[in-house]
């Protein structure tokens, strides 16, 4: 497999997003010569509804496919959900990321896709990164300029460190990353399962501000934290989230070690609609999901019932009906009462009550294309380039630049911003949006004039202004963790009553890791396993699945 060198060769077992709730390894299961499963040859040809053509939604589509099945995949808006990428018009490959846009090489699942693909990455330009050449934080007025951590003055280490620290200390950081990388389940769960109940009812501020570490230090290095943060930039939007949260996204590393999909990275989701399988059940060689629905997925959907005879009925925008022994839903949990008439009787109420208490981040990015990456420009006085990749606690927050070759238009991500900030550009057309961003960026720069580089239209999005959407990504709050057990376990269906089986969910907010696309890929092979049974199949003896090991490896259940 063509890794693309995501892992450094530091000689150590990679980190990747293995538990810490389900430490199943996602990775083996799928890349393993005996597949996933098989299905009754009774059964092959049988019908699934897909609703929803994300990344999800296509992979769980692609794997029952090669099991056998018909996947019937339905979109209401754009195919590949929120990995879309949207080309700037008259060029050629010259993206901006409206969604997902940076995914760390802890992603198996998802890379075991790109790799299929034969795709190519590259680390995505973070701060203080070689990717991004240089950092410039702009806090209460001050500008530093860095290309290193060690080119910033002392008080931003003193919070790298303490932040270190406080993982160490209150979570023990360094003992859990280990039985990450070395598959240990057993340490793993006995670690994790102890910090569950310890923190589910508390914040990620909470746990900056009661740690010895950050202490022993000023409220400013606490808000110099919040507003650059670790790794990937300023994190005060989630200070309100569950610490559970923020603990699973460094445990696993997945703010570390960054990479873009080269041209795109909704490439992934319409790379696994196009591709045909090496090995395929039933279906005749060359078929392809694509070639399964006669190149394009059937219209949104209006209402999902149950029928007189036991199947699922699934109708959609334009009144049309079918009945489907199974359906999978992969659209955001939201839309199960908002966009989509879902029968109550489908789901228990104490799911209905996880699935609504789902909370959307917001989240609004501004894009503009430039004529060339002028930003490596150095200015002849001070050396330094022309301009950096930012991080400031005006209304752009983080501003990235996305250099695709000196003879080539550079892209500038003005603005990237959540929650509040979002919120502030929410009412905004987008010329007012790049209005208020170079506006913000003039008092960081003054002597750079980037509007005389900008070509072609800008690009913007808010996610939460999307009626098929909502917001971003989930970011659970305190007290959130039995909501997420219920709907991630949701895929073991032997114990639920029979008008509930049938009916399965996937998706980056019925995972643990929401806003990562890991958590999606896995939520999705969790409901092929659950799906693959409802058939009457069942995987091979020396490739057992996420619902085999479900009993033993299986989150923690806090009591009601």
């Amino acid at each position: 497999m063509n890794n693309n060198n995501r892992h450094p060769a530091d000689g150590k077992k990679p980190i990747t997003i293995f538990g810490p709730d389900f430490p199943f390894a996602f990775d083996d299961w799928i890349q393993h010569p005996a597949g996933l499963g098989s299905i009754p040859a009774a059964q092959h040809g049988a019908e699934v509804a897909i609703v929803g053509a994300g990344i999800a939604g296509l992979v769980a589509a692609y794997e029952l496919m090669k099991l056998g099945l018909k996947p019937v995949v339905y979109e209401a808006s754009k195919m590949g959900g929120r990995l879309r990428s949207q080309t700037f018009e008259g060029t050629d490959g010259i993206i901006a990321e409206l969604g997902g846009m940076r995914f760390p090489a802890s992603s198996t699942a998802f890379y075991h896709y790109v790799d299929m693909l034969g795709l190519e990455t590259r680390p995505f330009p973070n701060p203080l990164t070689p990717a991004s050449g240089s950092t410039v934080i702009d806090l209460e007025g001050k500008t530093y300029y860095a290309e290193q951590i060690s080119d910033l003055p002392a008080l931003f280490q003193e919070v790298a460190d303490a932040w270190a620290d406080a993982l160490e200390d209150g979570a023990r950081f360094g003992d859990i990353q280990q039985a990450i990388r070395d598959r240990d389940v057993k340490r793993l769960k006995e670690l994790w399962d102890t910090l569950v109940p310890l923190w589910d009812d508390r914040t990620f501020y909470d746990f900056v501000a009661s740690s010895k570490a950050f202490a022993k230090l000023s409220f400013h290095h606490r808000e110099v934290f919040g507003q650059v943060g670790f790794g990937t930039g300023g994190w005060d939007s989630d200070f309100p989230n569950s610490m559970l949260e923020i603990f699973r996204v460094v445990m696993t590393a997945c703010d570390d070690n960054q990479h873009l999909i080269v041209g795109g990275v909704q490439q992934v989701p319409m790379g696994i609609w196009r591709h045909v399988p090496e090995r395929c059940v039933h279906w005749p060689a060359g078929t392809s999901l694509a070639s399964l629905h006669n190149g394009a997925p059937r219209p949104g959907v209006k209402r999902i019932a149950r029928a007189t005879d036991g199947t699922l009925a699934v109708t959609d925008n334009w009144g049309d009906t079918r009945h489907y022994a199974a359906v999978l839903a992969t659209c955001q949990t939201w839309l199960l009462t908002t966009q989509i008439e879902c029968e109550e009787s489908l789901f228990s109420q104490k799911l209905w009550m996880a699935l609504d208490r789902t909370r959307y981040m917001q989240s609004s990015k501004t894009f503009v294309m430039v004529d060339r990456p002028f930003w490596k420009d150095k200015d002849p006085v001070t050396g330094r380039d022309t301009l950096s990749m930012t991080l400031t606690d005006r209304l752009t927050r983080g501003t990235y630049l996305f250099d695709n070759g000196d003879d080539k238009p550079g892209v500038i991500c003005l603005s990237y911003s959540w929650m509040s900030d979002a919120l502030k550009m929410l009412p905004h057309p987008v010329e007012k949006r790049v209005k208020l961003a170079l506006d913000a960026l003039k008092k960081i720069y003054p002597e750079v004039d980037i509007a005389g580089h900008i070509i072609g239209d800008p690009i913007t999005i808010s996610w939460e202004s999307d009626p098929h959407f909502l917001g971003a990504f989930k970011g659970a709050l305190p007290g959130h963790y039995r909501y997420n057990q219920r709907m991630y376990a949701h895929f073991m269906q032997d114990d639920m009553p029979a008008e509930q089986r049938g009916m399965f969910i996937a998706g980056d907010d019925v995972s643990w890791t929401p806003a990562w696309v890991e958590g999606a890929v896995q939520t999705s092979l969790n409901a092929v396993w659950g799906i693959m049974k409802h058939f009457g199949g069942s995987t091979a003896a020396e490739n057992p699945g996420p619902g085999d090991l479900f009993a033993e490896l299986g989150p923690i259940a806090l009591p009601d």
